[in-house]
């Protein structure tokens, strides 16, 4: 994982869940975590909920100083919020029964609350988001339909909401199937230009579906903050390690698709139908089920789709340097497992919750230090 010359910069946010020590309730301390955090150098941007945080991460070229930096910051924000007798997890859905989801005060949020009722108060969800750098929005967008048939076994990989409320809710990847009731949510449409994306952001921003354009939440973006293409497909990973993965993979993808873009090669023209078809699969069995090939139509185990993504990114992850990092850190969450295998196994031992908090803070700082 050596530095590269020429290879697509990436960064990563993290979102994670603040909870109750002692129960793993969500804890509604957002802005005295983010206080301690900017005295340690991280500046934590704040979610829709108060039991939200999200980390940001430099400009990156390489991936094991992308890890690095992960690691670090989870353990520094890990510690300020025991600091604020919290505990930060990083899981996509409250494990625990909440007693509420005090939405945060700002003026955004608190219009958004009001405009969107109860969908708002019942959020509490966190994912991971990778961005990858791209010279300007058309080509952000267009990218994007060489990515979209790529995105379920994204999900697959990184489902982290098995259980909620206490109880297992038959899913990998609850977060996704709750995520999907906003009406800007989940996979693209297929875009035949910038403008076709502009306007159709304009007629949902006209009919008030969305406020302003950063509730376009669609799993691949244009990003309104930063020269990129915005990812947003994952939970949030049970490990460092793991959102690492996501971004070499993610990065990958990019690249590929910019090289079928300079050869002018069509991207594949998935339709929507099966493309929702393949997230529900992802999200119900995650890495240990079957899955949707989009691109040959055919079903194959998401762990064989993981494989086909690899072969498909090879070139792109060897000219970055991350095919030998991607391939261990695989085969390392095969044997371990993701955070949804994980919380299962973990609630299925003992039939306690209290077990899935722990291997969850576990999962959180692993290989943090």
């Amino acid at each position: 994982m050596g530095r590269h010359e020429h290879v697509l910069t990436v960064g990563v946010e993290e979102e994670f869940l603040l909870t109750d020590p002692g129960t793993g309730a969500p804890a509604p301390k957002n802005t005295q975590v983010a206080a301690a955090a900017r005295q340690v150098g991280i500046d934590l941007q704040l979610e829709l909920t108060s039991c939200q945080v999200e980390t940001s991460s430099s400009v990156h070229c390489d991936i094991g100083e992308l890890l690095t930096e992960l690691r670090t910051s989870r353990r520094r924000v890990a510690a300020c919020a025991v600091d604020h007798d919290a505990r930060l997890l990083a899981v996509a859905v409250p494990p625990t029964v909440p007693e509420g989801y005090p939405v945060t005060d700002t003026p955004r949020y608190q219009r958004i609350a009001h405009t969107f009722g109860m969908l708002a108060h019942e959020q509490g969800l966190c994912g991971c988001h990778v961005h990858v750098g791209i010279p300007d929005r058309e080509t952000a967008v267009l990218v994007s339909n060489h990515v979209r048939p790529w995105l379920p076994v994204l999900l697959a990989m990184t489902a982290n909401s098995a259980i909620y409320r206490g109880s297992e809710t038959g899913y990998a990847s609850w977060r996704s199937i709750m995520w999907r009731r906003w009406p800007s949510a989940g996979p693209p449409p297929f875009f035949a230009s910038l403008g076709d994306y502009d306007s159709i952001v304009a007629m949902m921003r006209a009919s008030g579906s969305i406020l302003d354009n950063k509730m376009v939440y669609w799993d691949v973006r244009p990003s309104e903050s930063f020269p990129t293409v915005e990812i947003r497909v994952s939970d949030i990973p049970a490990t460092a390690e793991e959102s690492a993965l996501l971004a070499a993979l993610i990065r990958g993808i990019v690249g590929t698709g910019l090289r079928s873009m300079a050869r002018h090669e069509a991207a594949p023209a998935v339709s929507g139908e099966l493309l929702r078809a393949a997230y529900w699969n992802a999200a119900h069995s995650g890495l240990d089920g079957n899955g949707l090939d989009l691109v040959d139509g055919i079903v194959v185990p998401h762990r064989e789709l993981m494989g086909r993504l690899v072969e498909h990114v090879e070139p792109a992850l060897r000219e970055c340097g991350d095919h030998a990092f991607v391939t261990t850190a695989i085969a390392a969450l095969y044997a371990r497992g993701n955070g949804a295998r994980r919380q299962v196994q973990a609630l299925r031992a003992r039939g306690e919750i209290a077990d899935v908090v722990t291997e969850l803070g576990r999962a959180t700082l692993e290989g943090c230090g």
